[in-house]
This record gives C-alpha cells, structure tokens and sequence, in this order.
C-alpha cells in the first residue's frame, strides 16, 4: 500500500501509513512539491502522521483509540518519519504533537509488557531510550505540542524535545510505581534536570499526576496555552526558528544538551570550538551584513 500525499494550501501531507510488519521498502517518487510515498505492507497499520507546512514538520502520534500509546511499531513509524525530515533541507523545524482531543501520549504500551521478562524488558526499555536519545540528538529543533496526557513514557518523550508547549488541558506524570515498576525510558534524569531532583522524586515517588499550570511552575513546560490554540502557538513558534540559521541552531542545540553532563570546562571548550566555526558560514556573513544594514536578514542554511 502507498502512503498517500496531499497538496493543500502550501502543505504536504504525507502519511506514513507503516504496517506492524516489517517496510518492505521505502523510495522517493515523482509528488507534488517534495512530498514523499512510503511503501509498506499492508495488514495491521498504525500510523504516524507527518505534515509539513513550509519549513516546518509537524508529526502526530495518530492512535487516538489508544490514546497515542507507544507501541515498538509506534517507535519503528517515528524513525521513518524522522528520516524524511532529516532528508530534506528545507525543513528546518519539527513539531510533534498527538491526535484526538485527550492525549500526546498516554505512555508505553502496557498490554506488550505484561508478560516480559527481565531480559525482555530491558530490550524493550532499550528500544525507548534508542527513540528518545535520537529525539533528544536530532539536528534540528523540536518542539513538543502536548494536547493531552503525557504519562510514562509519553512523558518521558516530551522530556526528550527541546521546547514543551502545553494545552491547558494537558496532564504529566510518571505512574509506573502504580505498575509496580519504575521508568524506564529516561525519566528519572531528564525529568529531574527539566525541573528539581526533589520535583520528580515526588512525581515518581507517589506516581502522581500534575497538571500543566503546576508543570509550568517547576520548569516542565516553556509555557501553556488554551487548548484551542496550542498548535497555532506552536507553528508560530516553530516558524520563527526555522528562520534562524540552521547549522547555528543545529550547533547550539548540541552544546546546550552538554550542560547537563559531564565537564563544564569541556563543554565550554567545545562551545568555543561551534562559535568560531559559525564564521566560516555564509549565514554568519549574511546575519551580521543584514544588522549592520538595518534590514531582515535570509539565511540559505550555508
């Protein structure tokens, strides 16, 4: 089966229709402005949607009925579709968001887990923090618009994006000690180090819930909005970076990730290295002339 690619008022829509069998092969073709055709099996699909809208890729978690719930197929769709993105230059910002009105993402998917084995759980927590590590790596920005629930590992993949963006009818939290397990998709760090060690110790400790507004309060979210315009927040903000040139965005977002391990006087070492190498790119020559001038700069992402 083909995915299918729309052309509407400057979008491409492309779906990303991947079965929970294996792809049996993904090739470019010949669609209207850049889009792309995904062929896979058929049978059983679960799909990630991708989007894009100018300079921005917006990817939803499209499996409403299960609240978004992040199958290893589901982690498999996002891989491809953080693929395409990564194959285009002229996306230079993404957006990742859930489908329906109640859920970014409601977590792991327990129903696969019930019945693991140690080893089979640790393969299994491997395959997220594979995911989660690429998001948190990916060269361009990403911006998570979280529309719902975030819970378990929905929360520890927004804990991966570099921006979070929240509907005011948005939920966080780390239950899996109501599961009689703890998380294991990289929350005990990331969360900590979004907000306080203390923050979410609570969190995890009691395997309660916070809403967006309190989440705001303790650093887990840039900001919250009404639930009807988080998206259009979210592109906004996500065009205004796509602006910006790409390789300083992509080189700045590396080294502020180094802020939370390791050396500092390395990093610092390695923030030198990024600042001068900007000087050797026609963007830099391009921001300073346009300031200089008095006028908008164009960055051509050189």
């Amino acid at each position: 089966m083909w995915g299918h690619v729309q052309d509407r008022a400057g979008t491409v829509a492309v779906r990303l229709a991947l079965s929970v069998y294996a792809v049996s092969s993904v090739r470019r073709s010949a669609a209207p402005r850049g889009g792309v055709r995904t062929r896979c099996s058929r049978r059983h699909q679960l799909p990630v949607d991708l989007e894009r809208q100018g300079p921005v890729g917006i990817i939803t978690l499209n499996r409403p009925e299960a609240l978004n719930a992040l199958s290893l197929e589901m982690l498999d769709q996002l891989d491809a579709a953080l693929d395409v993105v990564e194959g285009d230059a002229e996306l230079r910002a993404v957006i990742i968001t859930g489908a329906g009105q109640k859920a970014f993402s409601a977590g792991a998917d327990i129903g696969a887990m019930r019945e693991a084995t140690a080893l089979e759980a640790r393969a299994y927590a491997q395959r997220g923090h594979q995911a989660i590590n690429r998001l948190e790596s990916f060269p361009r920005p990403i911006i998570a618009a979280v529309n719902g629930y975030a819970l378990g590992g929905g929360c520890e993949f927004c804990l991966a994006c570099d921006i979070r963006l929240a509907s005011d009818r948005a939920t966080f939290g780390l239950p899996e000690v109501n599961l009689g397990i703890m998380p294991g998709w990289g929350g005990t760090q990331r969360l900590a180090r979004a907000t306080s060690p203390g923050f979410a110790k609570e969190l995890i400790f009691t395997g309660r819930m916070c809403r967006a507004e309190e989440a705001h309060a303790h650093g887990l979210v840039n900001h919250v909005y009404p639930h009807d315009t988080l998206m259009a927040e979210a592109i906004t903000l996500a065009e205004l970076i796509a602006t910006k040139p790409p390789w300083a965005i992509s080189a700045a977002k590396e080294v502020v990730n180094l802020a939370l391990e390791g050396d500092l006087r390395g990093h610092l070492a390695r923030e030198l290295d990024a600042f001068a190498l900007a000087f050797t790119t026609e963007d830099q020559r391009e921001g300073m002339a346009a300031f200089l001038e008095k006028r908008q700069p164009t960055f051509a992402g050189r």
